[in-house]
């Protein structure tokens, strides 16, 4: 991002959260990005309207963001595409293994005060710490 401010950052999270408190109150699912997309490729017909609705939503914004104007710059990719192969393979695997994603244990997990969902956050942000600090400093660098 060009232009974070704090009133950015506040009013970012702020929607984040209506939103998924909106779906938690509307519809009582959670707001977990890796369940949403697993649920579309399960079997179950019946429960896919919402899920697919939900990913249009998550492409569609940023589309009607650039279309309103706002500047949506891309990030350098300093990987190459081997690399971020493997790092999406393994950020699927931890996502099993953790039972959801950084969205559903971070944002609705930890204000549900799920003690899991707190774990497994405090879990992800020690490890994201320490694969920065292995890629600056380490092997990456």
């Amino acid at each position: 991002m060009h232009n974070f401010t704090p009133l950015s950052g506040l009013l970012g999270g702020a929607l984040i959260g209506l939103a998924t408190a909106l779906l938690m109150v509307l519809t009582g699912r959670i707001a977990g990005i890796s369940g949403i997309f697993g649920g579309l490729l399960s079997l179950k017909a019946s429960d896919r309207g919402w899920r697919l609705a939900f990913v249009a939503g998550l492409l569609a914004a940023p589309l009607l963001a650039a279309l309103g104007g706002a500047s949506l710059p891309m990030p350098a990719m300093p990987a190459n595409l081997a690399v971020v192969a493997i790092g999406g393979l393994l950020v699927g695997v931890g996502t099993r293994m953790s039972g959801g994603c950084t969205s559903g244990h971070g944002v609705c997990g930890t204000a549900r005060l799920s003690t899991r969902s707190i774990t497994a956050t405090a879990i992800f942000m020690v490890v994201a710490i320490g694969t920065v600090a292995i890629v600056r400093h380490g092997f990456g660098a």
